[in-house]
């Protein structure tokens, strides 16, 4: 890890304070208890405390520390390239309600900014998905005039304020950009109080509904009329999420460049290998942000390859003066691109989920907060329809064809890995899967020599986790569950630790 560079935490993280709210300590009960505190979860809270309810947000870890502590922060409704193959796939109504309902996301992050006078960075910038070759033009234009079609703020561009050309470029007006953390601490201090609550490090194990829904944490029980489970993937098997996405790790790193040099706007490329580009204002001046290197979970070993990939491109587009900062962050993309939200099963009444953002968490974030308000709220909400979490998913997309024979071939594939190697094999600073008694072994030896030794078996669905040298953690392949070195939990579907050897 020696050879990489800047603080290995998130910039939205390592410049905010921690919350600091305590975890359950009495069983109570809540109108609705809301499980998950990120973007969608405190959406949710906000509207329905607004609204009268009582609330309980549950956090396994600490507020907003999850994937909406580690995103790029960006606030708009271009999402890469989406709207022509929305268009294709599902028809130009649908695709409109998902515009509409970006758009909508972005404008209620703006209008609580502004009413709550929330110090959060918050500018309106120009959105760009560019082609720096012309292998991807076709695509760009196909973009815009989609998007023009559905009425959004697109324009075809031949130049941006990028130090490099391009080939072209969909540019959308007046999207925004925005610390993610910092908003989301304002919104969730005003939740606790007149009966409504926020618990930290108390993790939900399980959420069982009959006449009143009993949410069960590792500190107690807690009582509501209505769940919602915003956990990034549920937590819930029972609606099959896991086997509905597929998890992606991707990386960020926030770079020190001259200011003459800074882009204005926010950018992602095209292809096959491509890059996210924006600045963010702190302390120091500005920091450039460049993110990418996206992969499915637990299938790439060497992930400092990622960073030192990040570098190289910075260095090479860029007057890069240091590397300040690096972190990775998951996410979970839907077969069909739209984000699952609502009931958790057909036969759910009062248990509600949001997953699937597809990398496109604040809006898609924001607008599953602001729907599973509404359910609960009995208000129609036009785009409820199209975000279905019950709808007929497409397992037999190809898409999901081939994500769930390879999470069958990693079940079966990867119980003969480290079948030959013993405990002895591990290098210091290596991870490795040995076998210990027959028994198959994830094996860390830390920098003192010392050997860290679990279970390799995700407790989830039984698939056998993989290294990631990056993170120092392991990570499921088949359904995107991470642990630490240790064994700790760090992302979920799963809820339990890997089991100490």
């Amino acid at each position: 890890m020696s050879n990489l560079s800047g603080k290995h935490i998130s910039y939205w993280i390592d410049s905010t304070p921690t919350a600091n709210f305590p975890p359950l300590s009495n069983n109570l009960s809540v109108d609705v208890a809301i499980v998950g505190a990120g973007i969608a979860g405190i959406t949710a809270a906000t509207l329905l405390k607004r609204a009268g309810k009582t609330v309980a947000v549950i956090e396994s870890q600490q507020i907003s520390n999850g994937v909406s502590g580690h995103t790029t922060a960006k606030v708009t409704s271009l999402h890469q390239l989406i709207y022509a193959e929305l268009i294709k796939n599902h028809g130009e109504e649908k695709a409109r309600t998902y515009a509409k309902s970006n758009q909508a996301a972005l404008e209620f992050i703006a209008k609580t900014v502004t009413e709550e006078q929330i110090d959060c960075d918050f500018s309106r910038q120009s959105s760009y998905t560019f082609a720096e070759t012309p292998n991807n033009l076709k695509d760009i234009e196909k973009e815009v005039e989609a998007a023009l079609k559905l009425g959004l703020p697109a324009t075809f561009v031949l130049e941006t304020s990028l130090p490099f050309p391009i080939a072209g470029a969909v540019k959308f007006d007046n999207q925004a950009q925005f610390h993610s953390r910092k908003y989301l601490l304002h919104l969730i201090k005003q939740i606790p109080g007149d009966g409504s609550y926020v618990f930290e490090k108390t993790r939900v194990v399980k959420v069982e509904e009959n006449e009143l829904c009993q949410v069960i944490t590792n500190e107690g029980v807690i009582q509501a009329k209505d769940v919602i489970v915003t956990t990034n993937i549920p937590i819930t098997d029972e609606g099959l999420f896991f086997a509905k996405t597929y998890p992606k790790r991707s990386y960020i790193i926030g770079a020190r460049i001259a200011e003459r040099q800074a882009p204005v706007g926010m950018y992602i490329g095209t292809g096959e290998k491509y890059y996210s580009i924006r600045t963010t204002p702190d302390k120091d001046g500005l920091l450039l942000l460049i993110g990418g290197g996206g992969h499915q979970v637990g299938t790439v070993e060497n992930t400092e390859e990622k960073y030192l990939d990040l570098e190289n491109y910075a260095r090479s587009r860029f007057d890069v003066e240091s590397i300040d900062y690096r972190w990775s962050t998951q996410d979970f993309v839907s077969f069909d691109k739209l984000p699952y939200v609502g009931k958790l099963t057909p036969l759910s009444k009062h248990t509600f989920i949001a997953t699937g953002f597809s990398l496109w968490g604040m809006t898609q974030g924001t607008l599953s907060g602001m729907i599973l308000a509404d359910k609960i709220l009995d208000i129609e909400n036009p785009a409820a329809d199209l975000y279905d979490a019950t709808r007929a998913t497409p397992f037999i997309s190809p898409q999901g064809i081939k994500q769930n024979l390879e999470v069958g071939s990693h079940w079966v594939g990867d119980r003969f890995k480290g079948l030959n190697q013993s405990l002895s094999d591990v290098a210091v600073g290596e991870g490795k899967l040995v076998t210990v008694d027959g028994d198959k072994v994830a094996a860390y030896r830390d920098e003192t020599g010392k050997i860290h030794a679990v279970s390799a078996v995700c407790p989830h669905l039984g698939c056998v986790v993989a290294w990631n040298s990056g993170e120092k953690s392991w990570d499921c392949p088949c359904h995107g569950s991470r642990f630490s070195c240790n064994g700790e939990v760090l992302h979920g579907p799963t809820v339990k630790d890997l089991k100490k050897c």
